[in-house]
């Protein structure tokens, strides 16, 4: 089973094996999702930097343990194990934006 590309990149949520904390959301298209399920690790599509894997740069790669699909086939769900921070700026989540009224 594989995602619904026909109407472009599809939404990837990334989760923490460990914890359930929920680290990033990224884009996949086919190539990205092919790499990730050849590599066992994660792979993403950038409309600036186009195909990337996540931890080429920093070393803070994520391994796959699990791959879901939702109900639609228009989403992902990756289960990971983080070799590190799994946001750009160092933070463990990219989700660290606390919203107050």
């Amino acid at each position: 089973m594989r995602p619904d590309f026909s109407k472009g990149l599809v939404p990837v949520v990334v989760q923490a094996v460990d914890t359930g904390k929920v680290l990033m959301v990224a884009y996949v298209d086919e190539e990205a999702w092919v790499k990730t399920r050849e590599t066992g690790r994660a792979w993403f599509h950038s409309r600036e930097r186009g195909l990337w894997e996540k931890g080429a740069t920093s070393g803070n790669f994520l391994e796959v343990v699990e791959v879901r699909l939702d109900c639609d086939l228009d989403a992902v769900l990756l289960t990971v194990r983080a070799a590190g921070p799994a946001c750009h700026t160092g933070a463990e989540s990219c989700f660290f934006n606390e919203v107050t009224q």
